[in-house]
């Protein structure tokens, strides 16, 4: 199983969900050495902002880009096919002023193409064409907002996510990170071993099939 892992946090390594994000990587390569493991970082090196340019550049045909426009869409063709080639993929996500890193809503438009990572159907119904795929979203939040109408960041990435057809999304929140050292602990610690839960359940799963 090849994994895809995004971060998103401009923290760097002081990121609680890049810690998060960094348990999985263990725990998956503990269980198997010689798994193939991709982070892209994108809190370190960001996509650029999608701007008219951007835009542009996707929808202009091949034969007629400008080698500024070509360096975009070859942006855009990577990220594409880092997702069509991943079986499990793995966003973290922190939670910024009540909502996803703009990095990572950059990340999200340079993804999203129609005809791409998605279609209409003659009906006019979009249908994802990112399928197939084993999607966990791990999210750090200062404060306890899950299940409530202040998590305002999990309904847009789910139908977000379904819309680019990846419906088999867990999202793990480490609750609490600016509530004091306790209540972090706490927070990453269940996390964690949500995660522990979830990685057990699905090499079950793998091994009755």
């Amino acid at each position: 199983m090849k994994t895809l892992v995004i971060l998103s946090s401009i923290l760097g390594d002081r990121s609680n969900s890049k810690q998060l994000a960094d348990h999985l990587i263990a725990r998956v390569k503990n269980a198997n050495p010689a798994a193939a493991v991709k982070v892209r970082d994108i809190g370190a090196q960001p996509i650029p902002y999608f701007d008219g340019n951007t835009a542009g550049a996707l929808f202009t045909p091949a034969d007629a880009r400008s080698v500024e426009q070509q360096r975009i869409v070859e942006l855009s063709d990577t990220l594409v096919a880092e997702v069509m080639e991943a079986d499990r993929i793995v966003f973290a996500v922190p939670v910024y002023n009540f909502n996803l890193p703009a990095q990572f809503k950059s990340y999200l438009d340079y993804l999203a193409r129609a005809g791409v990572t998605f279609r209409y159907t003659p009906e006019g119904v979009p249908e994802g064409l990112v399928k197939g795929k084993q999607v966990f979203v791990l999210t750090a939040r200062g404060g306890k907002a899950e299940g409530t109408p202040s998590d305002t960041m999990t309904p847009y990435l789910r139908q977000m996510l379904s819309f680019l057809g990846m419906n088999d999304v867990t999202f793990i929140a480490a609750e609490g990170m600016a509530m004091g050292e306790v209540a972090a602990l706490e927070g990453v610690t269940l996390a964690k071993q949500r995660i522990d839960a979830l990685l057990l359940d699905a090499a079950e799963a793998d091994l009755a099939a």
